[in-house]
């Protein structure tokens, strides 16, 4: 028995009543209306209360951030959507205002030349490897189209028919060395003839050949069809000047020309049919 009392699970008990009897003479001389059972055990579990406490809030807050998180990623994701709309109306706009202008010069074009016969068209096929850029349209004999009809954008020449089916026809550009068109700058009045080489073709330009060494072709300078050869009519526009070169392989001068078209972006043109002076051929180039 006496060993009992010299245990450590004697002084154990006795550790743990004193720390009772303690809460209890303390919850007496504070008066509190609850028990003394009660009081002690908030005593000792009101550390723990508090961190739970803590714990509660923190997650309460950390609910409301996430939840206030997802609102702005909801509403990030409805802006963008309805941004990528206002662009593909921006888009859609452009687009009607280039084939109002596309439009409005044609009309221009058929009012000055009353002669033209035309036919509607829209690109759908394009050769991505070639370089010259030859597409095919909707468009064949069918409709009245023809070998050697010039095909035009607006105002401008954008190349002639080489292959005419019943129900589709293929185009070579102006960026085809193939395609030579009597040509006129409108300052000068210096008369020439389009070509190309697949180095400027690359770049979209061409070049008006046959120019004496001493032309006054210069920078910003238009080009045009000037009539001769019977394929192409007069006065359509073939691009800008920009520059002048001479040739390397003769006493000729030449005019890189810029074709102001982006045939990638091709998407309706016109077929010329008929026009006063077609199959009139005159030789045009050297």
């Amino acid at each position: 028995m006496r060993s009992f009392f010299k245990s450590n699970r004697f002084k154990g008990f006795l550790g743990v009543f004193g720390v009772l009897l303690s809460a209890v003479i303390f919850a007496a001389e504070t008066n509190t209306a609850s028990s003394p059972a009660s009081t002690v055990f908030g005593t000792l579990f009101m550390p723990l209360q508090s961190l739970s406490s803590h714990i509660a809030e923190s997650v309460k807050d950390f609910n409301i951030h996430f939840r206030s998180a997802q609102t702005y990623a909801e509403q990030v994701k409805k802006l963008e959507k309805e941004l990528a709309e206002y662009q593909q109306q921006l888009v859609d706009y452009e687009k009607s205002k280039q084939q109002l202008a596309l439009y409005e010069e044609f009309l221009e074009l058929k009012k000055q030349h009353e002669d033209y016969q035309f036919e509607s068209a829209s690109v759908i096929g394009h050769d991505a490897a070639d370089v010259y850029s030859t597409f095919t349209l909707n468009k064949g004999t069918l409709d009245g189209v023809a070998v050697n009809n010039p095909v035009i954008y607006g105002k401008y020449l954008i190349g002639v028919v080489v292959k005419a089916a019943p129900t589709y026809c293929v185009v070579n550009t102006v960026l085809n060395p193939s395609v030579n068109a009597g040509a006129y700058e409108v300052r000068t009045r210096e008369t020439g003839y389009s070509t190309t080489t697949a180095e400027l073709a690359a770049q979209g330009k061409c070049r008006l050949s046959g120019l004496v060494r001493t032309t006054s072709v210069a920078p910003g300078g238009i080009v045009c069809t000037s009539g001769t050869g019977g394929i192409y009519p007069a006065d359509l526009i073939i691009g800008v000047v920009d520059e002048v070169k001479n040739d390397t392989t003769n006493i000729s001068s030449y005019a890189v020309i810029s074709t102001q078209v982006d045939f990638s972006e091709l998407r309706d043109v016109f077929v010329i049919t008929s026009f006063r002076g077609m199959g009139v051929s005159t030789k045009i180039g050297g």
